[in-house]
């Protein structure tokens, strides 16, 4: 799984739109689209505006729409009709099984990587993770989604699965805007940081101690739904 800034990936848009290389420019934008998803840059239950979208990238509304319909073959979007294109509201049902899957997927995943985490990585690790720190101590939501997607995306990536990534990837895709509602009303300052005995177990190369804290991290982001009072509103029947 590739790290993607929202920079990089507008430029990467631009300079293809400039060039004329149509599958580029498409694969661009897709790749935007994933990020801002995967963020929580795209609300849930919000109309998407192709013409939008296509404004914001600096392209034509054919690419946006291509990447759209390829999100919708994901699950991230919904396509009603034309005009009416937006990020499912997400449902109880939903919430649990994306959870169940995260469970399943990521810690093996950083398990996998652990002995391809070289001194290199390890330290762009350390800063992501200060990143989110920083993040969480400001009640930065915007920083915090990126800093935390880089923080696991540096570790899963090594395993060099492109396979389990990009899965891990379609399951944060349907639950970045989500959390990114959620975050926002509920705020960040009571998140328990489980980065830094990631960190640490990495360091040790402790496979076990990995695979508990990142299986704990994503229990933290249940929990803040199930025991936070935006339980009943922030998750449909």
């Amino acid at each position: 799984m590739r790290e993607v800034s929202q920079k990089s990936g507008l430029a990467r848009v631009q300079a293809s739109a400039v060039d004329g290389d149509a599958p580029s420019l498409r694969q661009s934008v897709y790749d935007g689209l994933r990020y801002r998803l995967i963020t929580g840059k795209i609300a849930p239950g919000v109309g998407i505006s192709t013409r939008g979208l296509a404004q914001q990238l600096g392209v034509s509304q054919m690419p946006v729409r291509d990447a759209l319909s390829r999100l919708a073959a994901e699950g991230a979007v919904e396509i009603r009709s034309k005009r009416k294109i937006m990020v499912p509201v997400m449902t109880r049902a939903r919430f649990e099984e994306i959870m169940h899957c995260r469970l399943l997927l990521e810690p093996a995943a950083a398990v996998d990587a652990l002995e391809h985490i070289d001194a290199a990585r390890l330290r762009a690790i350390r800063e992501a993770d200060a990143s989110t720190d920083q993040a969480l101590r400001d009640g930065d939501v915007n920083g915090y989604m990126e800093s935390n997607f880089r923080f696991h995306s540096l570790i899963y990536q090594a395993n060099g699965m492109e396979t389990l990534n990009r899965m891990i990837e379609m399951l944060w895709m349907q639950f970045g805007p989500f959390m990114r509602v959620v975050y926002g009303r509920f705020g960040t300052a009571n998140l328990v940081d489980q980065h830094l005995v990631a960190t640490q177990a990495i360091a040790e190369r402790d496979a076990a101690r990995l695979h508990s804290a990142i299986a704990g991290d994503i229990g933290d982001g249940m929990n803040l739904i199930r025991e936070s009072e935006l339980g009943g509103d922030a998750l449909a029947a």
